[in-house]
């Protein structure tokens, strides 16, 4: 139970953590000054709303998310969220390979490379299906999570910063709800695809408050870090590397490859959710279907990293609203209904 626990507690940050997470491009767009408050609510929701996912997606021992979407938002609204989480799907996988290339840029290694170092290797994954994608998840998502904590706390306490100074203003306490409902869709997408091979309760339990603590300690460091280096955000693409500036040139080089490591466990999981959806309709391997998605994704990659993100996902945020509601009022609604 608690293998398989960890195991879906790691495919859920490796759907969280991508490009716009790590870097704390994403984390700085919701959050900031005035937002302690927020992110202890977004971890309540996020854990609440990963076990209730699971959930649906257990009972009905679901392949792919339509079936725990048509559940969540009713039948009349399906239609529209499976056309919504396909976009969504696509452009965040756009997002991660954008990210990618602007990650080695800052090495001065040509952009395009950047593309081509995670989009072979995502196609490849696909070689060995679900259980592949995984076991890749499994063993290089702890490497993710100690190496940011790691960096994020040292620079704490290097840096003399309080952890809890920034306590008494609480006005931002509203991002929280657009900034889980970000985060619904691939949820929805991933979590929906792996219903029949939970075998237990307590795997659900372990994987949605196992990913919410870890996810609500970490975003709570990381914004306290950029809330100090806040004047100096507006010149980095990645936010990540104005706090690693602070640091020897290997330990940014270890930063950037995590980072790596983040964008592409964030594109493997939103093609996964790609793939388990059309499947059923185009019968052929998935790395065949991995190849022909990911070529038809790196024309819209010129647009640039943060100009992706700072648009698209505010945009997302409140148009997954409804999304994150009908979830969270899914067990009183559901008892209403059976009683």
């Amino acid at each position: 139970m608690w293998k398989s626990g960890f195991k879906w507690m790691f495919l859920i940050i490796g759907a969280m953590i991508g490009a716009g997470y790590a870097s704390g491009r994403e984390l700085w767009q919701f959050f900031g000054h005035g937002s302690g408050l927020a992110i202890l609510l977004f971890t309540i929701i996020f854990s609440v709303s990963c076990y209730i996912i699971l959930s649906i997606s257990f009972q009905h021992q679901t392949t792919h998310y339509v079936p725990v979407l048509r559940i969540i938002v009713g039948k009349h609204l399906t239609n529209l969220y499976d056309l919504l989480i396909l976009f969504y799907l696509f452009t965040t996988t756009i997002i991660m390979i954008a990210g990618s290339g602007a990650t080695l840029e800052a090495y001065h290694i040509n952009y395009w490379l950047g593309i081509a170092a995670i989009a072979i290797p995502m196609i490849l994954a696909f070689i060995w299906d679900i259980d592949g994608i995984l076991s890749i998840n499994s063993v290089i998502l702890p490497l993710l999570i100690v190496g940011l904590a790691y960096i994020l706390i040292l620079f704490t306490f290097q840096q003399q910063l309080s952890l809890f100074s920034h306590l008494g203003e609480q006005h931002n306490w509203m991002s929280a709800f657009p900034f889980a409902a970000l985060n619904i869709i691939p949820l929805i997408a991933v979590l929906g695809a792996i219903g029949n091979h939970i075998k237990q309760k307590g795997e659900i339990w372990i994987a949605s408050i196992g990913s919410g603590l870890i996810l609500g300690v970490v975003s709570y460091i990381y914004n306290n870090s950029l809330i100090q280096i806040s004047e100096e955000i507006l010149v980095y693409e990645i936010p990540l590397f104005a706090i690693l500036k602070h640091y020897p040139y290997k330990m940014v080089v270890f930063m950037s490859i995590l980072l790596w490591i983040a964008i592409f466990t964030t594109a493997l999981s939103c093609i996964l959710g790609l793939i388990t959806r059309i499947k059923e309709k185009i019968k052929a391997p998935l790395w065949v279907l991995a190849l022909v998605i990911t070529i038809s994704m790196i024309p819209f990659t010129s647009f640039g990293f943060s100009t992706l993100i700072n648009y698209l996902y505010p945009l997302y945020g409140i148009l997954n609203l409804y999304a994150l509601s009908a979830i969270l009022i899914y067990p009183i609604a559901n008892r209403y209904k059976n009683s």
